[in-house]
């Protein structure tokens, strides 16, 4: 019963060679379609199952792609991955995700396990890899799909996904010193992360544009999560006590703001407002809500999985095959009373 049914298998029962059941199931030509017809109904009476791997040697295609995320405990690669399997299972694909966990050696693990799997594509999300072991893995794969990560030079196999982080950051912060606010920390994430060196770039250049000295004792980077952001923001908001507002990295790091203020008996919005980025469930969860930079991550996946199929197809993409989607402001309890602050 639970033996697996071989083509020879179905080729004893139809009293046939098992070329002829291998041109049947493929439908190849050689045999009369009576013939054909009834060595697939004997094959489907047996539950005779192709082999994929068989298949793939055929056409020198698995049905698999790779993802690689840095951290699928993040609700925002989660929900990647999510958007990416959907499109991938109507397309016809199988998705090996593979974790980092922020590490470069474990994501120099990943790719060579997926390189050796020799899957039809790869979806990479935040790479941490210097460029030019980058773009020597890159090489590697037949197409590839990149998600928050900027080429230096273009790469013909390859597409770039990225958020416009420099824009939401400067959208966020200037929403903050309009509001009255002038002493803005930033909590950053990881000082190697293409998204937090943007995002850097936005929150300076919104200060600058709005004539706001610059104090970088104000940036702390750390591990983007909630106990990364609650222990930088513990340090700024003790040793700056002048602190009004913090735009925080992603959500969880946001997460972790909110706490810190909690602790050092900081009024959240009153004393100090607070802007997350991704807009994950638990930003309108925890209280007050966490205002934030609204990125849809399941379209964001699906978009990067739409564009590998095309690659993968040979189909015209974007110009310099570069995708940008751009964040949206939502404004919710951590900002609420900011008309009311003063500095």
């Amino acid at each position: 019963m639970n033996k697996r049914v071989t083509i020879a298998d179905v080729a004893q029962e139809a009293g046939v060679s098992m070329m002829t059941v291998s041109r049947a199931i493929n439908n190849k030509g050689g045999i009369s379609e009576s013939t054909r017809q009834r060595i697939l109904a004997i094959a489907k009476e047996m539950g005779f199952q192709p082999s994929g791997l068989a298949q793939g040697l055929a056409t020198q295609r698995t049905a698999t792609v790779g993802l690689i995320v840095p951290d699928i405990a993040n609700p925002f690669f989660a929900l990647i991955a999510r958007g990416i399997e959907n499109v991938a299972y109507d397309k016809g694909y199988n998705v090996f995700l593979l974790n980092t966990d922020e590490d470069a050696e474990r994501e120099i693990a990943a790719l060579t396990s997926l390189w050796q799997k020799q899957v039809d594509g790869l979806i990479l999300c935040s790479s941490r890899l210097e460029q030019p072991q980058l773009l020597a893995w890159l090489e590697r794969f037949p197409f590839v799909v990149l998600v928050n990560r900027v080429l230096e030079t273009a790469v013909s196999n390859t597409c770039t996904l990225n958020v416009n982080d420099q824009g939401g950051a400067k959208q966020a912060v200037d929403h903050l010193i309009a509001s009255g606010h002038t002493n803005i920390a930033f909590v950053a994430g990881p000082e190697h992360s293409l998204s937090s060196q943007e995002r850097l770039i936005g929150y300076q250049s919104s200060l600058i544009s709005r004539n706001v000295p610059m104090r970088p004792e104000l940036i702390q980077h750390c591990v983007p999560d909630t106990e990364g952001g609650y222990g930088a923001a513990l340090a700024l908001l003790r040793e700056n006590s002048e602190i009004t507002a913090v735009f925080a990295y992603n959500d969880l790091t946001a997460t972790g703001v909110l706490q810190a203020c909690v602790e050092l008996n900081r009024r959240v919005p009153q004393d100090v407002a607070i802007i997350g980025v991704d807009d994950i469930p638990l930003a309108s969860l925890v209280t007050p809500a966490l205002s934030t930079l609204r990125i849809s991550k399941r379209e964001l996946g699906a978009a990067a999985m739409q564009a590998l199929v095309k690659l993968m197809k040979g189909e015209p993409l974007s110009e310099n095959n570069q995708q940008i989607i751009e964040p949206e402001l939502v404004i919710r309890g951590t900002t609420a009373v900011s008309d009311n602050m003063t500095n």
